[in-house]
């Protein structure tokens, strides 16, 4: 038996049955990762010491009776999530070094439901990114064509599931982070509706846009950490007081009836057509599983891309005022706290985030702010009330994730427009805080994977799992994995 070819859920059940133990479990992710991940180059930090003795400590839990949802389970942590005594850099050099001195609330989560922590996941630069290819410190390589970016910004989460390091991972999806990078890799990527997971310990990039979410090889397996995470937290301020329902009681495979809305704004010019084809065809699964297949309209999806890239520029912007050289983090010392300052954010920051930190900073100027930054928000408000009006008429839609499978290392970096492009269909349900799911519905003539993206009203997040857990039982693209790892 292959350990590390197992679903969580197949896992969860080798230990509590006592077939395996969490010890053996973990090492052999560990074996994986240190034969791996010199190819894929995923993580940043790998907590082997503390991985093992997570695994011990659950196999002495269990042997007294005790059977959290996650005990035993090895996991990891996209590297934005504060982590108490280990380092968080955020893929940035200005937080080389930083060591939290508290937990993130979602990953505080994981750890009171069992898990076993493997490491630290590589990432876009804060988050700013759709190719992983502006971590400061390597670039992720797609575990099916190790050419080829695993997307971004979350590319070393969607990238340890692909390649078997990890039985699931969190990211983050402030634009398309967690589902982008879900397609790129062939895994099932979550996006929660914004509120449902706190953002409590989550490096802020877009701080009405952050939400954290899980990335594992099934439907099912994606429940069940989404179980585990979501729920109102008194520590996060946007997290709504909302009840988590069983996310696993709707996975029946039934679907008989369910409305499913196809926009037409998703199916454009010059996307990759075996991205359209195999989209297309999985909506005509869903259609043979019962479900009812209607047309409906997004009207304003083509204002999303403009309106995120100065909402989240701006949010950053402020956001990124913090690392200063004064508190924490990377400090260049002149002698002048001023020229310490600029110094500092000089060399620590890379070029996509200053990049983004100059956008930002123009949009929420004197003269500028009511022309840009206030009028992006109430074009925001309209593309809300697209999804408002289409889940009138639907309980989810269905469209690609992406416009075209994986490109190649190096292809977009100096065109950040091209770069900005990739993330065109997810950008509009992050704008309007619903939820979004990326699964694998084929691959193109490359072998590369292709995503669906299912999206569900606000806290909708059951009829997206039910609509996607019917889907992966009708087919079998999920049980793909890398050939030549």
């Amino acid at each position: 038996m292959n350990l590390t070819e197992l679903t969580l859920t197949s896992a969860r059940a080798l230990l509590r049955s006592g077939e395996i133990s969490a010890v053996e479990l973990t090492q052999a992710y560990l074996a994986r990762i240190a034969n791996i991940d010199p190819q894929i180059q995923a993580f940043l930090t790998v907590t082997e010491a503390r991985a093992l003795a997570d695994a011990e400590r659950a196999d002495q839990m269990r042997a007294s009776g005790d059977d959290r949802p996650l005990l035993g389970i090895p996991l990891a942590i996209k590297d934005v999530l504060s982590t108490d005594g280990i380092e968080t850099t955020c893929g940035s050099k200005i937080l080389t070094g930083y060591k939290p001195v508290f937990t993130a609330t979602c990953v505080k989560k994981l750890e009171e439901a069992g898990m076993v922590m493997l490491g630290k996941l590589n990432m876009d630069e804060f988050a700013m990114g759709s190719s992983t290819e502006n971590s400061a410190y390597k670039i992720t390589r797609n575990p099916w064509n190790t050419d080829r970016v695993p997307g971004g910004s979350s590319g070393g989460s969607s990238a340890a599931v692909a390649a078997g390091m990890a039985l699931g991972t969190l990211g983050t999806d402030t634009g398309g982070s967690i589902r982008q990078p879900g397609a790129f890799c062939g895994v099932v990527g979550l996006k929660p509706s914004y509120g449902r997971v706190s953002r409590y310990g989550l490096v802020a990039f877009g701080s009405s846009l952050d939400c954290a979410g899980p990335l594992a090889r099934t439907v099912t397996d994606a429940a069940e950490l989404l179980q585990v995470i979501a729920g109102y937290d008194p520590l996060d301020a946007t997290s709504l007081p909302a009840a988590v329902p069983d996310y696993r009681a709707s996975l029946t495979g039934d679907i008989k009836g369910l409305r499913v809305g196809v926009p037409k704004e998703y199916f454009i010019d010059g996307m990759q057509s075996d991205v359209e084809t195999s989209v297309r065809a999985a909506i005509e699964q869903l259609k043979a599983l019962g479900a009812e297949i209607v047309e409906v309209s997004l009207p304003h999806t083509s204002y999303a891309l403009p309106v995120y890239y100065i909402i989240a520029p701006a949010e950053a912007s402020a956001n990124l005022a913090r690392y200063d050289g004064i508190r924490f983090g990377k400090r260049v010392e002149t002698g002048e706290m001023w020229s310490t300052y600029k110094a500092t954010r000089g060399e620590g920051f890379g070029a996509e985030v200053k990049r983004r930190i100059m956008l930002g900073t123009y949009a929420l100027s004197a003269g500028y702010y009511d022309a840009y930054y206030g009028k992006a928000q109430q074009v925001r408000t309209l593309i809300k009330r697209d999804f408002d009006e289409a889940f009138t008429k639907v309980d989810v839609i269905a469209a690609p994730t992406t416009p075209k499978t994986a490109f190649r290392i190096g292809e977009n970096s100096s065109d950040p427009l091209a770069m900005y492009l990739e993330d065109v269909f997810t950008l509009p349900a992050s704008l309007a805080g619903v939820c979004g799911m990326s699964l694998p519905c084929g691959f193109d003539g490359d072998g590369l994977p292709i995503g669906m993206q299912l999206i569900g009203p606000a806290f909708g997040e059951e009829a997206i799992l039910k609509t996607g857990y019917a889907y992966e039982q009708a087919t079998e693209w999920h049980q793909r994995v890398p050939a030549q790892l």
